[in-house]
């Protein structure tokens, strides 16, 4: 969770040794790629949303949901 955070909120910080740290945990390279670029997309798309005012559809709220 640290590093996904890291990603999310200040990625020009990460360093090497937060890869290590990950390594280290039992995180592949594969995993640590696809950690970081789903909290980065996650990030984008959600300051997108509030750059734009996007707000659900009304139908998004019952989707799922029992």
């Amino acid at each position: 969770m640290d590093f996904a955070l890291k990603v999310a909120k200040d990625s020009a910080t990460i360093e090497a040794g937060d890869l290590a740290e990950m390594k280290r945990h039992g995180f592949s390279e594969s995993d640590i790629w696809d950690i970081g670029s789903i909290a980065a997309f996650f990030s984008l798309s959600n300051r997108m949303a509030n750059m734009s005012a996007m707000r659900p559809n009304r139908e998004f709220y019952t989707m799922g949901r029992g």
